[in-house]
This record gives structure tokens, sequence and C-alpha cells, in this order.
């Protein structure tokens, strides 16, 4: 009896040891001794959260869904055909951690239609001040339309003027409003000023980026090539309810090796009329070849008051040529857009000072709000005046467009938009899309031969587009 007695003891000493030695440490599969800390789990308007005791550790998902369809009508009897269509526009998963109080660590993957596309992948130090330091890819700062989230633009696609100048595949020079880049990245923000500068190399979204980067590197020896983006915002008035946003922003764009093997120093700008759906892009240069370099300018102006909301830009490029080519003067192309919104139901618009850019909007009724949008853009990539055979001829286009965002609780959205784009003869898609009549009477992707007989050139057409998104 007494034996027992002590056995027993015995194992309850060892089980009270092993309970505590459980509670204070542990080991992963490398065999390491490591701290443990219990979580905190939560749903945070939609968001999956898990956060230490301490307030030192949080993780959490961040991810979303945008479904779109499109209709397009109203083009010229001679144009070619618009197809209508549907798509997932994104279907993006990223995972995000404040390791400690100072360092964050985040991957954005986007799985849209089946193809993988790498996003954002970060390492960010913010132990100091107002100052943020990051390196990996992510957007650098240039314009505020590029780097508000997908969930909360005002319409369902960015203007031409962004979307024509982001890198793009056989774009070798970046322009205009740069994606996201491998690079080192520093911002200063407070109330009243934001200020931020970056370097950038190669794109890395997926395989056959990665494929051009090694095929370069290997059988070209090249230069991966850098470019320099800064930008400063200044707000006067910077409150929850109302502000102003004034912003600048410079690129110095040098040759990447992360676009098509043999095209390396060559620009190529191109575009949608601000639609996914249809595939067509009017707009487009063709490769411009020997560029040297590219500088990229931007000002813009917005602010919002209350359930208004006002955003406007202008974008230009300046394309250098190497000198052997014999083209002293650079190409230049352009283009602005302004766009409104206004909540109808009492919400209020929200600004991110961090990151000089729109947030959420907030709801003005417990289950939501209804925002009515408008908006012009315009965008020119011709540059023959003076030029004689070195004349480009990439179209330009105008857009009208208005639409009605319904927003469902904190994490859901339907985007209802109507456009209306008129292109140019010269938007003729590097001559492979009818832009009017000739003399005959028959159709032509010759802006040269088009004749007055049938009105102005250029393909004008309207569309309607829907999108269904959900944000958890």
């Amino acid at each position: 009896m007494k034996k027992t007695v002590l056995m027993m003891a015995a194992l309850m000493l060892g089980s009270m040891a092993f309970a505590q030695t459980e509670k204070t440490q542990a080991v992963d599969q490398y065999g390491n001794t490591v701290d443990v800390k219990k979580l905190e789990t939560s749903s945070r308007d939609g968001i999956l959260v898990f956060e230490s005791k301490e307030k030192d550790f949080k993780f959490w998902f961040d991810s979303r869904v945008q479904v779109d369809f499109g209709a397009y009508f109203g083009q010229q009897v001679w144009a070619d055909p618009i197809g209508n269509g549907a798509s997932i526009r994104r279907a993006r998963f990223a995972v995000k951690t404040q390791i400690t109080k100072d360092w964050y660590g985040e991957v954005d993957m986007e799985l849209a239609n089946g193809s993988f596309e790498l996003k954002d992948a970060v390492v960010r130090y913010n132990g100091l001040k107002n100052w943020q330091f990051t390196v990996g890819s992510m957007k650098p700062d240039f314009t505020m339309s590029r780097n508000t989230s997908s969930r909360y633009l005002m319409f369902m696609e960015r203007p031409m003027v962004i979307n024509a100048f982001a890198p793009s595949r056989h774009m070798v020079i970046n322009a205009f409003a740069p994606s996201r880049h491998l690079g080192v990245f520093a911002k200063y923000t407070n109330k009243y000023f934001f200020g931020s500068a970056s370097v950038l190399f190669q794109e890395i979204e997926g395989q056959e980026t990665r494929d051009y980067v090694e095929a370069n590197n290997k059988d070209y020896g090249m230069d991966e090539g850098l470019s320099y983006v800064g930008k400063i915002v200044v707000r006067p008035l910077n409150e929850p309810d109302y502000g102003i946003h004034i912003g600048g922003a410079v690129m110095y764009d040098a040759p990447k090796t992360s676009d098509e093997t043999g095209v390396y120093s060559g620009t190529r700008f191109s575009c949608r009329n601000t639609t996914n759906i249809s595939r067509k892009k009017y707009i487009d240069t063709d490769d411009i070849k020997n560029t040297h370099h590219n500088l990229i300018a931007t000002a813009e102006l917005a602010g919002h008051y209350n359930g208004l909301r006002l955003e406007s830009a202008w974008v230009s490029d300046w394309t250098y040529m190497k000198p052997e080519v014999g083209i002293d003067k650079p190409y230049h192309f352009q283009g602005w857009y302004v766009e409104g919104a206004c909540l109808l139901l009492g919400g209020k618009q929200s600004y991110d000072s961090d990151g000089a850019k729109f947030n959420r909007v907030r709801t003005g009724r417990s289950w939501g709000d209804i925002e009515l949008v408008a908006k012009y853009e315009f965008l020119d990539m011709n540059d023959y005046q003076g030029r004689g055979d070195q004349a480009i001829y990439g179209g330009s286009a105008e857009l009208f467009g208005a639409g009605l965002n319904f927003y469902f609780g904190k994490n859901v959205k339907i985007a209802l938009n109507y456009q209306y784009v008129n292109n140019d003869r010269y938007a003729n898609g590097k001559g492979k899309l009818n832009v009017g009549l000739d003399a005959e009477g028959n159709p032509t992707k010759d802006f040269t031969k088009v004749t007055a007989a049938d009105g102005k050139a250029g393909v004008n057409y309207h569309m309607l587009l829907a999108r269904f998104q959900v944000a958890f």
C-alpha cells in the first residue's frame, strides 16, 4: 500500500513538472527549444486575426474575390466585334504578420482565372516613429490610384493613364504608374506630410518574368537595371471627416531584364479602355526600340468632405532615346483623369494618412450604403508633330463614366459601371484593328486611308460592367 502511494505521488509530481515545462517551452520540428505564446482569436470586421495577450505578435489573413461581367455595344458597323464576357478579376490570398512590435512581414498571392502571380512579399521595419523601411516586392508610392487597394477604388478599373504605363509583358521600360517591383522602400509620414523614396529592380510576378530575368542574365549578361522614385504629399487639412491631398512624384526608369528576351532597352505603352473583360488594346505604341531611359512625373489633387470624394491626376512620360539613334528630342506621352463620388445614405469617406490614399468608406446605415460615382479621363499616346518618319501613333482616347456602388456591411460590394469611350483614328491596336472606312467604303486599319465620309474616325462604343466583391 505504502509502495503504491509513493508511486502515485511520484507520477503526480512528474506530471506537474511536465505540465510546467509544457506551458513555458516547446520543441520545433528541428529540435530547437522555442518560446510558446497563447494567441487570442477574433474576427475584426470579417478578418480573422490571431494576437498574443501582450499585443506584441499578430497574424491575420487578408483575402478578396472579385467576379466581373461586361457587355459592349454601339460601336460602328465597320469596327471589329467586341466580345462580352465574365472573369474572376481577382482571387487574392494574403498572410500578414506583425512578428514583433518593430518587424512586419507579408506574402500576397493572386490566383485569378487559374494563374498564379506573386503580389506583395515584404520584410518591413517600423520601429522608428513616423518612419517605415521595406525590402521586397510591392508597389512604389507614385500615383494615388495605383496605390489605392482595388477594394476601395471608385470605379471597377483604374484610369487608362494609370494602366497604360504600368509594367506589362514585352515592355522593358516601365513608366507612368509603376506596379509591383522588387526593391528597397523608405517612407516618412505625419498628419500633414508624406514623403517616400524607392529604388526598384525587376518585376517578379510569376514564372514568365522570372524566366526572362534568368535568360537575359545568362544569355546576354544584362544588368538588372535600376529605377528611382520619389513622392511628396502635403495635407493642409487632414481630419477624419475632411481633408485635402496635394501630391507630386518623379520617376527615373532604366531598362529591366524582367521582360521578353531580345527586346531589352525598348519601351512599349499599351492599355485597354478601362475595362478588363474586353482584351482589345486600341491604345498601343508598339515597341519603341533603343530607349535609354524614361522620365515620368505626376501631379495629383484630391480631397474628401463627409460623404464626398474627389480625385484627379496628370501623368506624363518623356522617353529618351540612346544617343546613337540620333533622336535628341524625347518622345512625350501624357494623360489625366478626374473622378468623384458621393455616399447617398449618410456615409463618410476615409483617407489613409500612412499610405496617402483613400481607404474603406464608413457606411451611413447599419446594413451599408450606396455611392454615386462619375469620371472623365483622357490619354494621348501620339507624338508625331515634326517627327516625320520617326513619328509614333499610339492613339488617344477619352472616356466618360458613371456608376453606383452598393456596400453591404463592411465586406461586400456590388459595383455597376457605365462608360462611353471615344478612340481616335490612330488607336488601331498596333495596326490590328479597324479605325474607319477607306475611299471605296471598305473597313481599314490604316489611319492614312480613312475618309471623312464616315464622319469622325476611330472606334467609339458603350460598355456596361458589373462586379461582385467580398473581402475577408
